[in-house]
């Protein structure tokens, strides 16, 4: 009796050890199933699946949902103080003015009127059909730079270049980084040979609008946590190799000491002076100098990234920001208002390789956007304000 038991007590033990295992066994083949008919949907649901795509293929769409307000026309009249027309014909200056009146753009400023003949030329073929609705800047020519006498020469020039209309300096980025002597010496920033120059724009009072350096990521080593990546791939060659230019840093002190250099000579630095990533910076450099003010051209993913920020450094600065698009399209100025006038969040700006993030609205008080969009460009560029009023401005 005592065996039987025995047998029936470890059959029992048996079955109780036994019931789990298959249990376990059952809700393992189970699970397994289950993953592989999910796996097997997902790849019917995306072809890319078992590899990590690309960043030109990810391309997430925003499930974020919030007022949206799409700005169609600037809600004042403006100024754009930075523009570039090359050798304007009658047929594109027409049409530039169409769109312009679309979007309330009352007069434009073309920064790329060249100088002498050139100039003249853009001159009657923009302001001769449309008087009141454009500016043209003039452009210095270095093709004798390396001729004893420089800088009278050139101030001289210019000098003649508004006597044929020219209302302002434009230099463009070439100067500082790119522009040598015939012996290879850089031509610095801050080269007394230009002193001439910007002394003569102080006695005419026209204002020069200047874009030294590039983005300080441009200068940067160029690899995957450098956040202007996609753009130095789609155009390398504005990679700023410490083998050919100089350091950001030495650009921007040659550049400031230029400005103090000059209290007379009053300074439009494009795209924020390249400080639209430290606002304290650029603070500073108004603090400093009365005599400089910027622009917003194609830096308005610097200022939407940062609304809070942005928004009190453009209240507290209001006088010194200047309205500019840069690249001519009537289109993509609907997202400078709209980040200007509205509080819409997270909205995407209109070209992807200046910003892979997404901006937000700043809501300015009306009497900032009035300076920003006119009323600092009329203060700062001779005639536009007799210009503007002959538009109908007030």
């Amino acid at each position: 009796m005592k065996s039987r038991s025995w047998v029936l007590r470890s059959l029992e033990v048996i079955r109780w050890l036994l019931v789990p295992l298959v249990g376990c066994g059952i809700a393992l083949f189970a699970s397994l199933e289950m993953n592989r008919l999910a796996g097997t949907r997902a790849q019917e649901q995306s072809p890319a699946i078992g590899r990590v795509p690309t960043i030109d293929e990810y391309q997430p769409k925003s499930t974020l949902v919030t007022p949206e307000h799409h700005i169609e026309r600037a809600k004042y009249p403006f100024v754009d103080i930075h523009s570039h027309h090359w050798n304007p014909t009658s047929e594109h200056v027409d049409q530039v003015v169409k769109e312009m009146n679309t979007i309330n753009l009352r007069v434009m400023v073309n920064l790329s009127g060249g100088t002498g003949e050139e100039l003249k030329k853009t001159v009657a073929a923009m302001k001769g059909p449309y008087p009141d609705r454009f500016v043209v800047f003039a452009n210095v020519s270095y093709a004798d730079l390396n001729t004893a006498g420089y800088g009278k020469r050139a101030a001289a020039r210019l000098e003649q270049d508004v006597r044929n209309g020219a209302q302002g300096l434009k230099i463009f980025k070439n100067y500082g980084m790119d522009l040598k002597y015939a012996n290879g010496e850089r031509v610095h920033v801050d080269d007394p040979e230009f002193d001439a120059v910007w002394e003569k724009c102080a006695e005419l009072k026209i204002p020069v609008l200047i874009h030294i350096a590039e983005p300080s990521a441009f200068f940067d080593p160029w690899d995957y946590r450098n956040e202007r990546w996609e753009e130095l791939r789609e155009f390398p060659g504005r990679a700023r190799r410490p083998s050919k230019y100089p350091p950001f840093e030495t650009l921007i002190a040659e550049r400031n000491r230029m400005f103090a250099k000059h209290p007379r000579t009053n300074f439009i630095a494009a795209h924020l002076a390249f400080h639209g990533n430290d606002l304290e910076r650029l603070g500073k450099l108004f603090d400093a100098n009365p005599n400089v003010y910027v622009d917003i051209a194609a830096v308005l993913a610097e200022l939407g990234r940062q609304p809070y920020s942005a928004h009190d450094f453009l209240v507290k600065y209001q006088d010194r920001v200047l309205m500019g698009k840069d690249i001519y399209d009537v289109n993509e100025y609907k997202c400078y208002f709209r980040a200007l006038e509205t509080r819409d969040e997270y909205f995407e700006y209109y070209r992807k390789r200046h910003a892979f993030w997404r901006i937000y609205g700043l809501q300015l008080p009306d009497e900032v956007l009035k300076k920003i969009y006119y009323e600092n460009a009329l203060k700062l560029v001779p005639g536009l304000e007799k210009q503007w009023l002959s538009t109908g401005g007030k």
